[in-house]
């Protein structure tokens, strides 16, 4: 080999350690960029993922919000009730201490009873209903056991007699009533 011929092949080794360097760098980079589409897809994805359970949440929230109001406006008069079911208690207790035998008192007892049912009537237009379960079971839910009585008339557990009403707003207690029940006898 001549000087010629050993400069030719240094050159062309030069000439291919460039061209490896390039591509080299070619695959780098173009490693770099697969490295960074997988990371900024791997992020599109958690930032879907977190979209969506934002997006839920907020569903949740404005769900949970609309049933708030939706109980405010239904139960928001209990209050109320509750201090207006002491007037018909007295209407009540009024009718069952008036002489219905007497005829003097005869047209009072009338205004009164007109009175209650139209109490009771108003009340039941706005969702107000009463608990009066003479004979039914006995429920915890409804009920407010005062006393236990032996009768051997009726089943264990039976309300006897009710002492004072129960009503309820729109399907929720708001008194239970107050009751007697029976017990086994012996």
């Amino acid at each position: 080999m001549s000087d010629k011929d050993l400069e030719n092949q240094a050159q062309q080794e030069a000439v291919n350690e460039e061209v490896a360097a390039e591509e080299n760098i070619e695959l780098s980079t173009e490693q770099m960029l697969e490295a960074q589409i997988e990371t900024l897809s791997e992020e599109v994805g958690q930032l879907k993922d977190q979209m969506l359970r934002v997006q839920a949440e907020a569903a949740n929230i404005r769900r949970r919000s609309e049933i708030d109001v939706q109980n405010a406006h239904k139960y928001g008069q209990e209050k109320l009730v509750k201090d207006l079911l002491q007037v018909a208690d007295n209407l009540e207790r009024a009718l069952s201490a008036i002489d219905a035998d007497d005829e003097a008192v005869k047209p009072l007892a009338e205004g009164v009873e007109l009175t209650l049912k139209s109490f009771i009537d108003n009340l039941a237009k706005h969702k107000v209903e009463a608990v009066n379960p003479v004979g039914e079971p006995f429920d915890p839910n409804l009920h407010q056991a005062m006393t236990m009585v032996p009768n051997p008339d009726l089943e264990p557990n039976t309300v006897m007699d009710v002492m004072q009403k129960g009503y309820t707003l729109h399907g929720r207690i708001v008194r239970p009533a107050m009751v007697v029940v029976s017990k086994a006898a012996g």
